[in-house]
């Protein structure tokens, strides 16, 4: 199922995705291009995972990390399937980064990796975007390259019950309809269940927390005026514009 929340005619919709069409809580249909596309849930803390990809450590020319290298998404950078990314003034490699997102439907302490995808509630798409301007290697988490206002599309939708593997998804990233980057779930350096569980061992995650597990290679350079289209296999496309900061 493909659970979505729109605003449309003055109020916010809570609906499914079904057939091309949006329906509401009353079975109305929506032109999914006449809304307001709004975050399919309001998340909790969000996660992300440098370097998670071999592929992607090594076009960085960066080491493989010993362990999952954490950062956070602060929530400043939540922005929904179809708002305006904003380009800052200054930058000059800004890039995308295709990812598959997971979202927590209890509480996990402590969980073990045999259990951790019980725990899952579902999946979305996220962007995590990246001003490589600010990324230095002398600390980590770089904020001032990821933290940025509007720095993390994640939509279109919450997709529950669908996902049968979340190790065996093609992701794929476009830039003004050309192919900028693909890769496999399968080629992460550790899975969906082992990251959830090195996390719970030390941190309780909550119901609607978001995990971002990781990009592949293929992330290049975009700029104001482009338009990004992230696509995860099963969870549709997640679409934003780019514009420059005032």
């Amino acid at each position: 199922m493909k659970l979505a929340r729109f605003f449309h005619k003055g109020r916010v919709h809570q609906g499914v995705y079904r057939d091309g069409l949006l329906l509401d809580e009353a079975g109305e249909a929506h032109d999914p291009e006449a809304v307001a596309w709004l975050l399919p849930f309001t998340p909790g803390k969000v996660l992300g995972v440098a370097l998670n990809y071999a592929d992607h450590a090594e076009e960085l020319n960066l080491a493989r990390p010993e362990e999952p290298a954490l950062f956070w998404k602060p929530n400043n950078t939540l922005l929904p399937h179809k708002g305006t990314v904003l380009y800052p003034r200054g930058a000059t490699f800004v890039h995308y980064e295709v990812e598959l997102a997971v979202v927590v439907g209890r509480p996990m302490k402590r969980v073990k990796e045999k259990d951790a995808l019980d725990y899952v509630l579902g999946y979305t798409i996220a962007n995590d975007l990246v001003a490589r301007d600010f990324v230095k290697d002398t600390f980590r988490p770089p904020i001032r390259a990821k933290g940025r206002d509007t720095f993390l599309p994640l939509g279109p939708f919450l997709v529950v019950e669908e996902v049968e593997d979340p190790q065996n998804l093609w992701l794929r990233a476009y830039v003004n309809g050309e192919l900028r980057q693909e890769g496999h779930t399968s080629r992460m350096l550790y899975s969906v269940a082992e990251l959830l569980a090195f996390i719970s061992e030390f941190m309780t995650l909550e119901p609607y927390d978001v995990l971002l597990t990781g990009t592949p290679k293929g992330v290049s350079r975009v700029r104001p005026g482009d338009v990004m289209r992230l696509e995860v296999e099963g969870l549709g496309a997640l679409e934003n514009p780019i514009e420059e900061e005032a």
